[in-house]
């Protein structure tokens, strides 16, 4: 990992940056661990750890979470601000719950100032994190977009709520197309990151994971969680099709609502390899050992709105990936195949192997566009935007 920056070399006084986000740091890692981390390369940054209820830290026995996926905090220079038990999270009475919300906050803030902070950034991750902009006086405020709230198949007007926050805010930041095009022209001060890939890691050949070797080529490979939003009948049918491919699902089970009986169908299939939970930085060497990469997505409006974090890992191990036509990778069909129906999928991937596999140039052009997408480059435009 780069050394931290100075941020005294390139900003006037010393910023510090206070993240509000949904999750915590050891847990599945989401585009803003990746963003988060790699601003405290450039800044003094407090990672604020949501908030666990009281009965969590009062009971004895509860459980204690284990780490899912991680880079320890300490390799990027990230400060992980746990409230604890004096500042639960609660929800009423409600006068008690808005004043624990702002001491968290505020406590955060103070973390900063002790380390010499004297310019402070207010970074929300969720529209929920609304109250903290009357919590603490910000030299900057940002909120940052990456999925559509609102969590529907169908679309949604805009929430009255978030548009307000959108309003208040100095800068916005949006992950996708088709969020940029319903949300980007409420605050004029909007800027579009998708999301990246830390190229060089996923780029380079790793050796094939142990537990993949006994597993027959060719193999079709979905990395990431496993959740509702994925078309498992389709991976179902695909299975029952071609008996002689081998579909590999790499990632741990998230919410699967109704498909959670089509996931218990695919266990049972002979060339189904259902592989769990792997550690972040394995994952590279899982995507490598794949022959195709699927993004086999649901489509719905919710899924229209996301930008998968998985495709430019995808892209940068130069494998052929094949995708549902979710809106994101509409205008990549030059690196990416794009199928809908069963027999388009059958098709698309029998194409990929045939024709794109080995070809060097074929490799070559997906990775130079995932490339285009180092998070390192990406996190430093929002990096000049804070230190302005």
């Amino acid at each position: 990992m780069p050394t931290k920056v100075d941020s005294g070399k390139n900003f006037k006084g010393k910023t510090g940056v206070v993240a509000l986000v949904p999750d915590k740091w050891n847990g599945i890692w989401m585009p803003r661990h990746h963003v988060v981390g790699r601003l405290a390369r450039h800044f003094e940054v407090v990672w604020v750890e949501p908030a666990a209820g009281w009965r969590q830290y009062w009971f004895p026995g509860s459980a204690k979470e284990k780490t899912i996926q991680s880079i320890q905090p300490e390799v990027f220079g990230v400060t992980l601000f746990d409230p604890g038990r004096w500042l639960p999270e609660l929800y009423r009475p409600k006068m008690l719950a808005d004043w624990i919300r702002s001491r968290r906050v505020a406590r955060a803030r103070r973390i900063l100032e002790k380390r010499g902070c004297d310019r402070i950034v207010l970074y929300l991750w969720r529209p929920e994190f609304a109250f903290a902009l009357d919590a603490i006086q910000a030299d900057l405020t940002c909120y940052h977009i990456d999925d559509e709230y609102s969590f529907s198949v169908n679309d949604q007007p805009n929430d009255p709520h978030e548009v307000a926050l959108i309003e208040s805010v100095d800068l916005v930041v949006i992950h996708s197309r088709k969020l940029l095009e319903k949300k980007g022209g409420i605050n004029p001060n909007t800027m579009h990151v998708p999301n990246g890939v830390d190229f060089a890691a996923y780029q380079s050949p790793v050796p094939e994971p142990e537990d993949m070797a006994s597993i027959p080529r060719p193999r079709m490979g979905y990395v990431g969680v496993v959740k509702s939003q994925l078309d498992l009948g389709l991976l179902l049918q695909l299975s029952v099709e071609k008996p002689e491919w081998s579909f590999v699902l790499v990632g741990p089970i998230g919410y699967l609502g109704n498909k959670a009986n089509i996931l218990d169908l695919l266990a049972e299939r002979p060339n189904v390899h259902i592989l769990g939970n792997r550690q972040l930085h394995e994952l590279p060497a899982y995507m490598q050992a794949m022959d195709v990469c699927m993004m086999c997505y649901d489509v719905c409006d919710y899924t229209n709105n996301i930008y998968p974090l998985k495709l430019n890992e995808y892209l940068a191990t130069g494998r052929p990936v094949v995708s549902s036509p979710i809106d994101s990778v509409l205008e990549l069909d030059h690196v990416v195949r794009i199928a809908e129906s069963p027999q388009q999928w059958v098709i698309a991937l029998e194409e990929a192997m045939q024709e794109d596999r080995n070809r060097p140039v074929d490799i070559e052009s997906r990775q130079q566009q995932a490339s285009l997408h180092d998070w390192d480059a990406l996190v430093q435009k929002i990096a000049d935007k804070f230190g302005a």
